[in-house]
């Protein structure tokens, strides 16, 4: 009798302790990963590009860490703009940027930042050097990055605001201050649009 008593007391705890780690894991296993952040804008050319007009699509997966943005800031100092082109190549992307319906490319870094109306979206990456620029040894192939700020109102979306600069590089000037060397004019980003949910906040 007592032995029968003691297996079932054991089969009970095995039972209780089946339906207790099914209860901690089960939740675990049930967490989505976050959908996308979708952004569209139209990129209006300025100054001499005047005129030229195309819509892009930023998809952002998630935020970089302030552990990433550390990482860019040691490879600047150390190596000035190639530097940052070598690190950026490596990091794993957090996002997609491209002409609306093209294939366009990955996206390295991109930065979260809250303000009082809304918030501010940064990005950078390294830019696809062509196989004409690299034979000619051009010198826009210096300009190996691509960057963009867009100021989202979240309280007046037709007050969003942004730039696009297609072919940049990072320079200190001559007040020892950073600054973006552009290859081509800015393009202004208007008409933006913020479509789907909102990328992992996790990272800001």
């Amino acid at each position: 009798m007592t032995k029968h008593i003691k297996v079932a007391a054991l089969l009970s705890a095995l039972v209780i302790f089946t339906l207790v780690l099914g209860m901690t894991v089960s939740p675990v296993s049930s967490v989505e990963k976050p959908k996308p952040e979708t952004i569209e804008a139209t990129a209006q050319g300025t100054v001499v590009q005047s005129g030229t007009q195309f819509n892009i699509t930023l998809i952002i997966e998630r935020y970089s860490t302030p552990a990433d943005r550390q990482i860019l800031m040691q490879a600047f100092q150390q190596d000035k703009n190639q530097g940052l082109y070598k690190v950026l190549s490596k990091m794993k992307a957090v996002g997609h940027i491209a002409v609306t319906g093209g294939l366009g490319y990955d996206v390295s870094y991109i930065r979260l930042i809250p303000t009082s109306t809304g918030r501010t979206i940064r990005f950078i990456t390294t830019r696809p050097i062509s196989f004409r620029e690299e034979r000619n040894d051009s010198l826009s192939s210096d300009y190996n990055l691509t960057a963009g700020e867009l100021e989202l109102n979240d309280m007046d979306k037709s007050k969003s605001t942004g730039v696009l600069y297609p072919r940049a590089m990072l320079t200190v000037d001559k007040d020892n201050e950073i600054k973006f060397d552009l290859a081509t004019e800015p393009f202004k980003l208007a008409d933006i649009i913020d479509r789907g949910s909102k990328a992992s906040s996790a990272f800001r």
